[in-house]
């Protein structure tokens, strides 16, 4: 286990809705946003299993029928 394994962690996402971690110390790679939520590493992968529900890129995703429940 690194020393990166122990710090605090930030939920980010790109623009196709694809989750990661990242060191909180460090600054964001181009084309990531935190989502929000900031913990340990394993905080941070339990928050990711949560959310991250629908593993597919925004992109291959259908648009829901109108009128399906939300």
């Amino acid at each position: 286990m690194t020393s990166e394994d122990n710090g605090a962690h930030l939920v980010v996402r790109n623009h196709e809705l694809r989750y990661s971690l990242w060191p909180a110390d460090r600054e964001l790679p181009a084309g990531w946003e935190p989502d929000g939520f900031r913990g340990d590493r394993q905080q941070c992968l339990d928050h990711i299993e949560q959310v991250w529900t629908d593993m597919r890129p925004l992109s291959a995703r259908s648009p829901e029928p109108a009128g399906a429940p939300g």
